[in-house]
């Protein structure tokens, strides 16, 4: 009979996401064939491994999840590498522990959205203050360097969803993942002759051109975003139905272009990670 998945499964199946978007080619973004923007895979292969612990354990709800495995996160490589893979991958992670596939890991998500609370507010918010990520600016209602003034962690979520795309994954239900990321995935290692990791760069190629990366948007605006974007859409001949060997130099090249300017799609990245993960909780098998 099929179960919930139990804490070792979904560390398993966070630590393999992790490890495998590294290993893929992934333009802007740290990876094994380039290092970049001050940071090396070492860096978030350690910080995977700290954070898996708390993404798995069922005792904690979503926003302590949050907050502690972002904490273990920074301790152990001195640096934000994972707040946005933290933040969307541990609800996903609750849901796994308490559903089974018959019900539904999207159905339970929704449910466990619903009801986060001042308590995950604050976690999440002091999870944020810790990570420190680049490019977060002021605003009015929901800041998170102020406490969440009995703020729920939804309702802080819907103020922050037009600016930031993990805050609309909250909204949503994760709707880019679901209803976008996951088909593309599937498709691309569906292809003849598809690599896994080229699989991945098809996957991160896709979200890159479909949406304006946030990270990019906070730091340089939303119309540098949009170029990004743009470029990406451009090279789809080299990675569109799936990339392949000889896509790599023209990938390679626009990589290169983009970390030579600074601009890291960090969020694009995120939901890399977030679908793998999510693909590896639906598909896993049960006894």
């Amino acid at each position: 009979m099929k179960r919930p998945r139990q804490p070792a499964e979904i560390t398993a199946a966070f630590l393999d996401a992790c490890y495998a978007e590294l290993n893929a080619l992934k333009p802007g973004n740290v990876h094994r064939h380039s290092a970049g923007h001050g940071m090396e895979v070492l860096h978030f292969e350690q910080a995977a491994k700290a954070a898996a612990g708390p993404i798995a354990d069922p005792s904690l709800s979503v926003g302590k999840r949050i907050l502690r495995a972002t904490e273990a996160s920074v301790a152990a490589t001195g640096m934000n590498t994972n707040l946005g893979i933290v933040l969307l991958c541990a609800p996903l992670a609750k849901a796994a522990s308490e559903t089974t596939f018959d019900v539904g890991l999207r159905r339970r998500l929704g449910n466990i959205l619903s009801a986060l609370d001042v308590a995950d507010a604050e976690d999440a918010f002091e999870a944020i203050r810790i990570a420190n990520p680049a490019g977060l600016g002021a605003v009015g209602d929901g800041d998170v360097r102020a406490d969440a003034n009995r703020l729920t962690l939804i309702a802080a979520m819907h103020l922050a969803a037009e600016r930031d795309r993990i805050a609309n994954a909250y909204v949503n239900v994760f709707a880019d993942v679901f209803d976008f990321a996951l088909p593309v995935l599937h498709a691309a290692r569906a292809a003849p002759g598809a690599d896994p990791a080229l699989s991945i760069t098809t996957l991160h190629m896709s979200l890159l051109a479909e949406f304006p990366d946030t990270h990019i948007t906070r730091k340089y605006g939303l119309e540098t975003a949009v170029d990004v974007q743009r470029e990406a859409h451009a090279l789809k001949s080299s990675w569109f139905p799936v990339a392949t060997a000889k896509s790599l130099p023209a990938l390679l090249d626009f990589d290169a272009k983009l970390k030579q300017s600074r601009l890291n799609p960090g969020t694009t990245a995120d939901f890399v990670v977030t679908t793998l993960f999510a693909d590896a909780l639906i598909e896993r098998k049960h006894s």
